[in-house]
């Protein structure tokens, strides 16, 4: 039977420490941890510092272990900065094909944008020539309507003459109205 939650993996078993075997090894043969070797060397820094000497290590001091390790690596390089004066600005980094098109892609349409608004591209004179048989048809359709509207007034005041004029009487606008 299987000991636990967990599946038994043929890489081999999990192996939990017993009360047991945890308090055995808080009382092991070594009895330094790392914790007291880095307040002793924290304790032998403060005495150098304490001694009056003022070394400039401790400006460029690393963290971790690096600064215990010298690298003698040669294609390791400092990172040099380089002032805004003496910045070379004709050498400055080059696009890449990408960023270029992408650049050329937005000054095209920008152009074109331009003579859009302008009445200069196919596309917009062909807007221009439907707006303006949209217009035309606008204003044939207005003036039919006004025409037949003439029509049925001429056509209500001819019916309208046939009654007395006492049974008629004019509005504000001078439309002639019955008077029922």
């Amino acid at each position: 039977m299987g000991r636990g939650k967990f599946k038994v993996k043929p890489t081999g078993r999990r192996n939990f420490s017993t009360p047991e075997e945890l308090a055995d090894a808080g009382t092991s043969a070594c009895s330094r941890t790392i914790r007291q070797d880095q307040t002793e060397y924290n304790k032998k820094e403060g005495s150098e510092e304490g001694s009056g000497e003022d070394s400039g290590e401790e400006v460029g001091r690393r963290k971790g272990t690096i600064s215990l390790i010298e690298i003698q690596n040669p294609n390791f390089v400092k990172p040099r900065t380089t002032k805004a004066k003496d910045a070379n600005l004709e050498n400055a980094t080059q696009l890449t094909r990408r960023e270029r098109e992408e650049i050329e892609k937005q000054r095209a349409h920008e152009r074109y944008m331009r003579l859009q608004e302008q009445g200069k591209t196919e596309q917009s004179r062909k807007d221009l020539e439907r707006l303006a048989l949209i217009r035309r048809q606008r204003a044939e359709a207005a003036k039919k309507r006004q025409e037949e509207k003439a029509a049925k007034e001429l056509k209500r005041a001819e019916t309208e003459t046939d009654l007395p004029p006492a049974f008629f009487a004019r509005d504000k606008k001078g439309a002639l109205r019955s008077q029922s």
